[in-house]
This record gives structure tokens, sequence and C-alpha cells, in this order.
């Protein structure tokens, strides 16, 4: 879908949201587009959506107040099966949401696709570059919501690619860092699935970049460690050691983090980090809804509570959060 309106930022109200709202908002999103979804009963992935501040829905609307109305596509028409046997699967990062950090590799093999299992995080307007015949099916994971269970997404698949489909399987970031790809990769390798993988531009460097923090600067640190904070200090869980990271004088970068920021914080202090710390947390990096905020490790927790910053996000904490500020 293209859209052509005189002027900057035209008004776009999406009716009927189906299956692929989430690819038609970020398609319009990637044209500069102000999207509306209207709805009377969100489903959670519009929820989602406007949670994360890229739509507004409203309940009812006046449709001449709108540059462009467009009825969402529904379905996708399910590709005949190729000989059995003959399938693979492709691993592709699909970078931090912004399609313009896609490699050229992972959009070539959408575009040969008959098969993708995407995740919400995902560059979804690139979407529009697979083939009609393609089936393309959402697993993504909402926070606190709506989720496909990872062995559901191994057997998908496996199946798939047994019953001689090219299925690409379309994550966020890079599929090898903190993306459940080597879990991926054992479930085809074990099934005799041929695969392979397509790196992607990984969100614990991209994000920090977008927001103008560079991980390393020769005169701050001389490297940075990534970890998730999923699971939080003091979990029986974790396998992270936050009193060391909070001696290291490295950069740190936590994806998944936001939740846990409270327990970090008090867990990095205690490990002998200074209390004035500059820290930083960037939510939907890549997306025309990012933003961020700046504070210190001590105060970062309820400064990203103030702003409403929710998943997904990064989190940096370092002397470099503050580099190019001090210097510009």
């Amino acid at each position: 879908m293209r859209i052509t309106v005189p002027g900057e930022a035209p008004a776009v109200l999406v009716r009927d949201p189906g299956e692929r709202i989430a690819e038609t908002v970020h398609g319009l999103l990637a044209q500069g587009a102000v999207v509306s979804v209207l709805a009377t009963s969100p489903s959670p992935m519009v929820e989602d959506l406007a949670t994360r501040q890229l739509v507004t829905v409203v309940a009812e609307a006046d449709v001449t107040a709108y540059d462009i109305v467009v009825r969402d596509p529904l379905t996708r028409p399910v590709a005949g099966a190729e000989a059995a046997g003959s399938g693979s699967v492709v691993l592709v990062g699909g970078g931090p949401g912004d399609a313009g950090l896609l490699t050229v590799a992972g959009l070539e093999a959408l575009r040969s696709a008959d098969v993708v299992v995407t995740d919400r995080l995902v560059p979804l307007g690139a979407l529009d570059e697979v083939p009609d015949h393609a089936e393309v099916l959402h697993v993504g994971k909402m926070p606190r919501g709506a989720f496909t269970p990872q062995e559901a997404i191994n057997d998908l698949l496996v199946t798939h690619g047994r019953a001689g489909k090219r299925v690409v399987r379309f994550k966020g970031g890079d599929s090898f860092v903190f993306g459940r790809g080597g879990e991926e990769w054992a479930a085809c390798v074990e099934a005799g699935v041929p695969v392979t993988v397509i790196p992607g531009v990984s969100s614990a460097l991209a994000v920090p970049a977008l927001a103008g923090i560079p991980l390393t600067h020769r005169t701050l640190t001389q490297g940075f460690v990534v970890v998730t904070g999923h699971v939080p200090p003091g979990d029986p869980r974790s396998m992270v050691d936050w009193a060391w990271l909070g001696g290291s004088g490295l950069t740190l970068v936590v994806l998944m983090g936001v939740a846990a920021l409270p327990q970090i914080s008090a867990a990095l202090v205690s490990g002998g980090m200074d209390p004035n710390t500059p820290a930083a947390c960037v939510a939907d990096g890549g997306m025309p809804s990012m933003r961020s905020v700046t504070a210190t490790i001590t105060t970062l927790a309820a400064a990203a509570k103030a702003a409403g910053l929710r998943p997904p996000a990064v989190t940096v904490i370092g002397d470099v959060v503050t580099a190019l500020q001090e210097s510009s």
C-alpha cells in the first residue's frame, strides 16, 4: 500500500482491523502517516500498538477528518505445499524495527518465502515484500499478554519445513542475541530440516546508537556487557553476577529489564557502582514512537515509570550515556 497526500504527516484511518493490522500500521508509519484504528473492541494486537503509541484507537470516527481511509487486509492466501522433504528454514534477524535496518539478505529471504513465522518487534512493513501466495503466522510474545509457547513455534518451523516449504523465522534484533534462535536451530537440526541463519542488527547495539549513546568511548570505557533483565537480581533463576557488573567499569546494556530496574539498580550499587552513574532507558528504538529518559542509576526506575516507558526497551548504564551531551 502506498499513500500520496500533499503536505506532511497524512492522517490515515484504518477500518476493520484484522489479522494483519500490525503489518498495515507499520507500512503506513514507514511512509510518515499518523494512524488511527477504528475499533469498538480492540484486539490484543491493536491494544499493543496503542500502548506503544504507534496508533490511536477510536470507537467512532468522522471519515471526512482523515486524508485517507483504508480497510485492513484480513488474511493472506495459504500456499500450496511443495514436495515433502524439500523445505528449509532460515532464521532472519530483522533489526530493531526500522525497515531501513533490515539486511539485504534478510529482505531477499522474505521475498522468496512460502511461510513467514514472525514476532511483533520486526519491521512489519517489510512483510509487504512477501509473495502473495505466502502464509504469514504471527507468534509474537506480548508483555504479560498473549504469547505463543516456544515449543509451538519450534513445531511450526519443523512442520512447514518438512512439508516442503521455504520457511522464514522473522525475529526482531538478532536471532542469536536473546532471540531463542539457538533453540529453533536445534529443533530444526534434530528434525532433519535444513536450517541457516541471517544475522540481524541487534537492538543491544542499534538502539543506544539511535539514541546518541556510544557503547564504548576511548576515554571512558574499554568494553560493554549485554545482559537480560528478564530474570531480576535475587531470583533463584538468575545466572548474572550483578555485583561483579557493578564494579566492572564496563558499559552495561540491559535488555528486557524495565520491570526489574529497581532491583537491578540496587544490586549494581551494592556491588560498588557509583549511585550517580548516568543511565538511560530507550523504548521502541527505531520506531516513530521511540522515546527515552536519562537519569542516574538510582533514579532511572522512577524516571522511566513517570515517562510511561514500557517494553520493548533497552537500558544503558555507564558514563557513555552522557558522553556526547557533554562534548556538544
